[in-house]
């Protein structure tokens, strides 16, 4: 059962181009492939959020004073006089202004008066967020937080939809690759709570891509995801082999841990090259595009040609890489049930692995890569703050507690002790402390060099990625069908470039126009 499935029941607390050619890499056993992965010479360039223009810190304690030569107070005194009148007016100010902050402030400048903030999330039920709301509201005994676990099913419209009408939530989880649609109802980060260069330096580099535009900061990542390569312990050690590091390595697997019964297959070495039962293909296609070197906003040329190629022979009966076909269970289960040797997927498909057959020994390692070109991919969830929101200081106080150092490590303590493990670290300095865990190391060693695009699997957003989704899915398709890759790829960049330009991004051929509303 996928636990972020929005039709299936919640488990426990589970959460869920122009570049040169290089030798190629991929041959099929037992004869060269015709179509190879390129290997590019540098990695693409990162996709970085539309700027913003930075903002200026204004101090409200310390006016800028400018007392005028005729001014009533100092008229006819001396010009010592004057200056003392005038110091003693700016002590006097200075002091009133800590006296009235201390008598408003219930710690950190939050008024006295009782705030109820209404918080918006998903995934995490109430048991696992309890403790960590008690303990802020401990600390801050004029704030309430108010939380609602929301189902995911239209959770963008909806959340929108509030905000627009100034009924939505103070606070509220969105997924990274949302930024171009919810851009104006983002409140940014205020200095006080992070400043861009503290942000760079505690999350890993892509989340600075993702939520930082000039010196504006939309949203503070509690933790980080993306693929993993789940490896099947007792079909490996049963075939004497080892995982793979590279793309090269899983060529070589396919005849050691594919089972076929005459043309039928018994046992997959890995899920790879369909749509329909491929769980997350849009996100291992996108991340095997980047690696190729090829442009994601304009996927067309040899690099995408190539990839997407590459990725329907494991699929295609007459390739010496066929392992998979349409006909199998969804990966995930195909996987659980020990019939997929390998698969790649998030980290939390893990506890839905673990709850269908609770005896399976598996680990997640690094996806494979191509030679000297590490790229890996993120897709993460986000806490921010609404720009209506009329609490927007207390709410990002909470926000700061909750994504601190301590406040992640007491929500990490809180949902592993409901399941296998809490979400992956957003913190590099708390990502370091489960980087050889079994489960989770692999997401957050590959963090370093993650990348992301609209193309992340179950955000159920009915927007960016799911639009983007839908003409990569025709595409792979058409190629099903008998189509050539050129062709499947010129309409798949036409449909990109229109989804892209409707939210404000600025493919290689225009400029960029403003965002969808």
């Amino acid at each position: 059962m996928d636990p972020k499935d929005p039709q299936a029941p919640e488990p426990p607390s589970a959460h869920p181009g122009g570049i040169g050619i290089a030798e190629p890499v991929f041959q099929a056993p037992p004869e060269p492939a015709p179509d190879t992965f390129i290997v590019p010479p540098s990695d693409p360039a990162a996709v970085p959020p539309a700027a913003a223009p930075a903002q200026a810190s204004v101090n409200p304690f310390i006016p800028n004073l400018q007392v005028p030569d005729n001014a009533a107070p100092t008229r006819g005194k001396s010009p010592i006089l004057r200056l003392l009148i005038i110091f003693g007016v700016i002590i006097l100010l200075i002091v009133g202004g800590v006296f009235g902050y201390r008598m408003v402030a219930g710690g950190g400048g939050i008024a006295s008066k009782e705030v109820t903030l209404n918080y918006w999330g998903l995934w995490e039920n109430d048991a696992v967020t309890r403790q960590l709301l008690a303990d802020f509201e401990a600390t801050h005994p004029n704030i309430k937080v108010q939380y609602t676990s929301q189902s995911p099913k239209q959770y963008r419209e909806r959340l929108q939809s509030a905000i627009n009408r100034g009924e939505g939530p103070d606070i509220f989880r969105f997924h990274n690759t949302w930024f171009p649609m919810l851009r104006t109802q983002l409140a940014t980060v205020p200095p006080t709570v992070m400043t861009p260069a503290e942000f760079s330096n505690t999350f890993f580099p892509v989340a600075n891509n993702d939520l930082v535009a000039g010196n504006a900061i939309f949203g503070i990542p509690l933790m980080i995801d993306g693929l993993g390569l789940y490896i099947n312990d007792e079909l490996f050690a049963t075939a004497g082999v080892t995982p793979p590091t590279t793309w090269t390595d899983v060529i070589n697997l396919i005849p050691r841990l594919t089972v076929k019964n005459g043309t039928a297959i018994v046992t997959s070495a890995i899920a790879l090259g369909t749509t329909n039962n491929v769980e997350h293909f849009s996100d291992i296609l996108a991340v095997m595009f980047i690696q190729n070197g090829a442009n994601l906003k304009k996927p067309i040329g040899k690099e995408a040609e190539g990839t997407l190629v590459f990725y329907r022979k494991f699929a295609d009966p007459s390739d010496p890489l066929y392992t998979w076909s349409d006909g199998m269970d969804n990966s995930v289960s195909a996987f659980a049930a020990g019939r997929a040797a390998m698969i790649i997927a998030p980290s939390w498909r893990a506890h839905e692995i673990a709850v269908i057959n609770p005896k399976l020994r598996f680990h997640i390692a690094p996806i494979p890569q191509l030679q000297g070109n590490a790229v890996a991919w993120a897709s993460y969830w986000v806490e921010g703050v609404s720009a209506k929101s009329p609490n927007q200081e207390a709410a990002w106080e909470f926000v700061k507690f909750m994504t601190s150092k301590e406040g992640a490590a007491k929500l990490y303590t809180s949902a592993s002790a409901t399941r296998l493990f809490g979400e992956p670290y957003a913190r590099v300095e708390l990502a370091n402390t489960i980087a050889d865990d079994q489960y989770l190391g692999a997401f957050v060693k590959q963090a370093v060099y993650a990348r992301s695009f609209p193309l992340a699997s179950r955000t159920f957003d009915n927007g960016i990625n799911d639009k983007l989704i839908k003409y990569l899915t025709d595409g792979i398709n058409g190629m099903t069908n008998g189509g050539s890759p050129t062709q499947v790829l010129t309409t798949v960049n036409q449909g990109f470039r229109q989804v892209l330009s409707s939210y404000g991004i600025a493919t290689e051929d225009e400029p960029q126009e403003s965002p969808a509303p």
